[in-house]
């Protein structure tokens, strides 16, 4: 059973960041976590007038009243939050810098569960547009990581009912399935497990075989593969079905997500070569960007 004890939550005191708070909380009580909210103050750059000073510019240090101030603020987005927050334990850090470098090394240094991050933060909303923060964290963070599109786009809603989780199979892909499958008993959802099927997604065979039989070959495998992935233990506890995709991955992830009315999506990440951080995964990438419901992404 997977075990959700640290939360990192980043808040940049925007309504996307309150809106990830709201989910945030819901994982927090399932697994009666705790949480941990970063503000991270960004210092601004003052230019130098004076040209004869030489070295870096040394920035602002964050007095007791700024902290004071910010953390006041934060506490106020979880007191917003419906069913306020009296039964987690919240514990606020307000830290300055880099705001995508300091969430990674708290995220590091809690060794933090899971990251529930809002997309888009102050910059607006822009079509596959997640913000620089949220992206940098994206690419880089260790934990699984869970971004929250802003309200007025989102189709979701709490608790969780309805999850989707496609599979390739990979070991990531089998980290989210068990992710999934914790969540799904926790707010007790129906989860569907997909597999999407992308010429030539089928089974190699050294003789020659028509392409109607080539690919009824391929279906029946991954069927048989499909419905042995979910224990027996899982399967008497949670609403699991099964289902087969046909086409470009993430637009067959996406389509079924809307079909269902998914309030979840759980994926996994391919790799940690600098292309797999700059991308995440050219699929993930692109069901991050254009769901209308939360996505979780766990690498393996």
């Amino acid at each position: 059973m997977r075990d959700i004890k640290r939360i990192l939550c980043p808040v940049d005191l925007s309504d996307e960041s309150e809106h990830a708070i709201e989910h945030a909380l819901a994982i927090a009580r399932w697994y009666k976590s705790t949480i941990t909210a970063l503000h991270v103050c960004n210092p601004l750059v003052i230019p130098a007038t004076d040209m004869t000073l030489v070295g870096p510019a040394i920035p602002p240090i964050l007095t007791e009243a700024d902290i004071k101030e910010a953390s006041d603020e934060v506490d106020a987005c979880f007191d917003r939050a419906p069913g306020g927050h009296a039964d987690v334990p919240i514990n606020v850090l307000v830290e300055s810098g880099p705001p995508a470098r300091r969430i990674l090394e708290r995220a590091k240094w809690l060794a933090a569960d899971l990251m529930v991050i809002g997309t888009h933060g102050h910059s607006g909303f822009q079509h596959l547009v997640l913000g620089s923060v949220t992206e940098k964290v994206l690419r880089q963070a260790e934990c699984p990581v869970l971004t929250i599109p802003p309200r007025a786009h989102s189709t979701s809603k709490l608790p969780f009912k309805r999850i989707l989780c496609p599979i390739d199979f990979s070991d990531s892909s089998l980290a989210a399935l068990d992710f999934a499958l914790s969540l799904a008993r926790e707010s007790d959802a129906g989860l569907t497990i997909l597999h999407v099927l992308e010429f030539p997604d089928m089974p190699l065979t050294n003789q020659p075989v028509p392409t109607l039989e080539y690919r009824q070959v391929g279906e029946r495998d991954v069927t048989t593969k499909l419905a042995q992935l979910v224990p027996d233990a899982d399967r008497a506890r949670c609403r699991t079905t099964t289902r087969l995709g046909d086409g470009k991955a993430y637009r067959e992830i996406l389509a079924i997500a809307t079909e269902d009315r998914a309030d979840l999506i759980v994926i996994g990440v391919h790799g940690r070569n600098p292309l797999d951080l700059m991308l995440f995964g050219s699929t993930t990438n692109q069901v991050v960007r254009r769901a209308t419901c939360p996505v979780l992404t766990l690498r393996r």
